[in-house]
């Protein structure tokens, strides 16, 4: 984690390693190891989704539904606000659910 320049990063890992560490450990490997979920893959999962990296917008999104995600490409961000579905940053969604529990996590 010396290496990380954001300090918001840096911050939402320390928060997450003793209440959710499965997520922290996703968001300490290096960005370009981070996952990178079409919205295809997201649409296959029931109930809300959580990705600790970024979501594109290959595929459609058929359900409305709960995406958590570090970031989100543009084009993703118009199919899911077309699907009715919402989309939620993980340092918004710790606001409100510091745990981020009730998520499937995706990879």
């Amino acid at each position: 984690m010396r290496q990380k320049k954001d300090s918001n990063l840096v911050n939402t890992i320390v928060a997450l390693k003793k209440t959710n560490p499965e997520v922290a450990k996703e968001l300490a490997r290096p960005k370009r190891k981070w996952p990178a979920v079409n919205l295809k893959e997201v649409d296959m999962v029931e109930g809300d989704i959580l990705v600790a990296g970024k979501i594109l917008s290959a595929g459609d999104l058929t359900d409305s539904k709960k995406i958590v995600a570090w970031s989100v490409s543009e084009k993703a961000l118009e199919k899911i606000n077309d699907a009715k579905a919402n989309f939620v940053t993980i340092i918004d969604e710790m606001k409100k659910n510091p745990e981020l529990n009730g998520f499937n996590i995706l990879r």
